[in-house]
């Protein structure tokens, strides 16, 4: 639409009015000796900062090019309180550019405010110096500074405004950090004629949640060429929103979350249609637009989409051309995964033609992975790319055609029916094996039928088993053999880690965990260099337990929980695991020569809730001689909501409690 469609528009609206909602009461600049008064804060007594207003507007205006653009403004104010803040200090604006179009940061100004002799004192931030400029990729600049003479107790401030033509970057807000917040405020004006989908993150009420029904005059000029000086004004229904928040805690991390980002109470827009008086279109679309328009990259589908004759030369060195479906997707899958060296990840985009990455042989994951949808579509197989985006990065939405809350790609393979998902961007990742990072639920086949894909945490186990069998030769020593059958994924982390490092540190590892002064005799990792499978780590060691009167021992050895890995006494977001667990640990000990058992821990056996979602069981018994001791721990899911965190950490404070406790021998008289 531009200015030939807009010098016709006429407008007529029933106006509803609603109350309007008081505008938050922060204005730069006005700062008293009583905002110093404060030394905590109610919202969190040991916050080393705290945010005293988040304040932030956005508003369409008509432009001298024919259309509309973007005013953001934001105002933050906050308050040092010990030096662990000064990183609030730290400020990051960012900036995006297209085209040769770029948002303008204007009216920016920042000063921090001390006590000094009971007056404020206010040092303004040097723009001219104190300014600086980095790129991160092409589209995206960060413009940053720090505010001077900042000091424990300071006020520090900034504001700015953000011009944008880009309408589908309707500014996001955040009302929950990293420090307490005591109010947070958002308005946004919304015209009639721009239709955007809200998306609300997060689990803090709203202490303001209003709209307002107004007509507003809109401006619009075109300076081309063509309709140089010419303006049109007409007039449209706006809705303004305004959300609020007060009191907001820091979100913190914790064990077992995919990303705060996830559960940061937040709100975002996607622009989703145009509408009248504007010529109406459907600017999001459905997924096979989407897909289709993706397919039409150059940095993307073009590169799947061409002859790639380049290629003939590999696939008849890997003699891909012949043998099932599932040879030929093997082997090629295991070729590039060990020829092509990964460069990290960021973008579903390729940073340079595949060629190139053939030839170079290095690439990001996105260039690795396409490589490999195109190597096996040259042999002839049925193969896509699938978008998907990593835990770090966020959720994905299947209901949205959001290209960019995707950041991964990988490979699908159809194998006669069965459908294969392969990532040859991560060293000894074994065949239809991906990393745990990348199960976050929703992904999407860039194919024809644009499949929605879900690769959830529920679809992965861990399955470890640890036995020990220790034989007592008198006098206190005891000889023993062990072995771990890690889980896939923990097997991967070993490969990994020894790569890097050799066996030494694992020995050492296993050593300690059984006990001081224990030394392996032998160890052994079957099926390390065989990727698709787990390995088997086997050992023997001598241990020493002394020819004391009485004699302690763990009977886990180094193999249970020694704390509970849920310490926070209360949590508001859920509990998020990578993977189902299934963990045995077994033991057979004989009774040390001359001694009896003299205390035994107590058998127990406990479920986490009713549906047996999650169970343990601790079993012990002496039968001829010997200890035995069975430990099983398995949970059957891994999403728990906040409100079965409390159940959760009293479970594990249950399995802590059990590993923990000793069997006690006792010298026979």
């Amino acid at each position: 639409m531009n200015f030939r469609h807009l010098a016709t528009m006429a407008l007529c609206l029933v106006v509803t009015s609603l109350a309007a909602q008081d505008k938050g009461k922060t204005r730069f600049g006005k700062i008293s000796k009583a905002d110093f008064e404060p030394t905590v804060y109610s919202v969190d007594s040991n916050a080393a900062a705290v945010v005293l207003a988040d304040i932030g507007s956005s508003e369409f205006k008509g432009n001298s090019t024919g259309w509309f653009s973007l005013e953001f403004k934001y105002l933050r104010r906050a308050r040092i309180l010990s030096r662990k803040g000064y990183d609030i200090a730290e400020i990051e604006i960012p900036v995006y550019e297209q085209e040769g179009l770029e948002e303008k940061v204007e009216q920016l100004k920042a000063s921090t405010y001390n006590l000094e002799d009971g007056k404020v004192v206010e040092t303004r931030l040097d723009l001219k110096d104190g300014l600086f400029k980095t790129r991160i990729n092409k589209n995206l600049v960060i413009k940053k500074f720090t505010f001077p003479n900042i000091r424990e107790g300071a006020i520090i401030e900034y504001e700015y405004k953000l011009v944008s033509d880009f309408l589908f970057n309707l500014q996001a807000w955040t009302f929950q950090g990293d420090y307490p917040v005591l109010w947070s405020e958002y308005r946004v004006g919304m015209p009639q004629f721009f239709y955007y989908i809200s998306l609300y993150l997060g689990y803090q009420p709203f202490e303001v949640k209003t709209e307002k029904n107004k007509i507003v005059n809109f401006s619009v000029s075109d300076n081309s060429t063509q309709w140089q000086g010419r303006t049109s004004t007409f007039s449209a229904g706006v809705t303004e929103f305004t959300w609020a928040m007060k009191d907001i805690p820091a979100i913190k991390e914790e064990n077992f979350t995919s990303t705060l980002a996830n559960h940061r109470a937040r709100i975002e827009f996607q622009l989703a249609e145009r509408r009248a008086p504007l010529e109406q279109s459907n600017v999001m679309g459905t997924w096979p637009d989407a897909v289709k328009k993706l397919m039409e990259y150059e940095d993307f589908g073009l590169q799947l989409t061409k002859d790639n004759s380049f290629l003939n030369e590999v696939l008849t060195d890997l003699n891909a051309y012949t043998g099932t479906d599932l040879e030929k997707s093997k082997k090629i899958f295991a070729w590039v995964r060990d020829n092509i060296t990964s460069q990290g990840y960021g973008s579903i985009y390729t940073s340079k033609p595949l060629r190139q990455v053939l030839k170079s042989r290095t690439g990001t994951a996105a260039d690795i992975n396409l490589l490999l949808v195109a190597m096996l579509r040259k042999a002839g197989l049925l193969a896509d790319p699938v978008l998907l985006s990593t835990k770090s990065h966020g959720w994905a939405y299947a209901s949205y055609p959001l290209i960019a809350r995707f950041n991964y790609v990988i490979a699908q393979v159809n194998d006669n029916g069965k459908i294969i998902y392969l990532d040859a961007s991560q060293p000894k990742m074994g065949y239809n094996r991906l990393p745990e990072n990348l199960y976050n639920g929703h992904a999407r086949t860039i194919s024809e039928r644009a499949d929605s894909v879900t690769l959830d945490a529920e679809l992965l186990k861990e399955e470890k088993l640890t036995s020990l069998y220790l034989v007592s030769k008198g006098n206190g020593e005891f000889s023993g053999a062990g072995e771990r059958r890690p889980g896939y994924l923990a097997s991967l982390d070993l490969r990994n880690r020894i790569a890097a490092n050799g066996t030494n540190g694992y020995e050492d590892e296993i050593a300690k965990g059984i006990g001081p002064e224990v030394r392996l005799d032998e160890m052994v990792i079957d099926s390390l260099r065989q990727y698709d499978m787990p390995v088997v780590v086997k050992y023997k060691f001598d241990l020493e337990l002394g020819t004391e009167d009485i004699i302690y021992v763990n009977p886990m050895f180094g193999e249970g929980y020694r704390e509970n890995p849920f310490k926070s006494a209360t949590r508001v977001y859920p509990v998020e695991t990578p993977y189902k667990i299934d963990e045995l640990y077994l033991l057979r000990m004989d009774i040390p020569q001359g001694y009896e058992v003299d205390e035994l821990p107590k058998p127990l056996r406990v479920q986490f809730n009713a549906e047996g979602d999650g169970s343990f069981e601790y079993l012990l018994a002496v039968d001829n001689g010997a200890l035995s001791v069975r430990s099983r721990l398995k949970f059957k899911r891994c999403y728990f909501y906040p409100e079965e965190y409390n159940s959760l950490r009293e479970f594990f404070n249950l399995v802590v409690k059990k590993h923990t406790e000793q069997v006690v021998f006792r010298k026979k008289k």
